[in-house]
């Protein structure tokens, strides 16, 4: 599962209780930094959308991909608001979790939006996300896949 969230809780958009261990089994994770009223958030929230829902929710067998948001809005209504009318079906980090503090300072995040990629056990594999998927669309899921299993290989070795 991926490091950067054992033992937290994350949500999903019902608002039910998810354990990250058993979401992120095995799969490269976005951690999405992210906040509603941020323009170029909420102009590249919808490409997200579509970028997950054709890999993970069109395709069969669905990709092994998950987002987790991270939000940097002014309250949890507005968290609450955003998360509900713009992103896809993906995770969230709740806004009181004061642990979203921590992953700003470990993944130097000075701005949002921010799209991470990390692989299952925390080593990222970019940050540089958002761009990757604006310039190289499906593709650069591909080459983080594949960055995902040279770290694995180097890991085993």
């Amino acid at each position: 599962m991926v490091e950067v969230f054992a033992g937290k809780t994350l949500l999903n958009k019902e608002g039910d209780l998810i354990d990250p261990e058993e979401a992120l089994r095995n799969k490269v994770v976005g951690i999405y930094f992210s906040a509603g009223w941020c323009p170029p958030c909420r102009d590249f929230t919808p490409i997200l959308c579509d970028f997950y829902t054709e890999l993970v929710e069109e395709r069969e067998p669905p990709a092994q991909l998950e987002i987790v948001f991270i939000s940097s809005d002014k309250s949890s209504d507005d968290m609450v608001e955003y998360y509900h009318d713009m992103h896809g079906d993906w995770l969230a980090l709740s806004w009181t979790d004061q642990y979203k503090h921590e992953l700003k300072k470990r993944f130097n995040i000075t701005a949002v939006p921010k799209l991470v990629i990390v692989k299952e056990n925390g080593d990222v594999i970019t940050d540089k996300g958002r761009k990757q998927i604006r310039e190289q669309g499906l593709a650069c899921f591909r080459s983080w896949l594949e960055v995902a299993e040279v770290f694995q290989n180097f890991k085993a070795s």
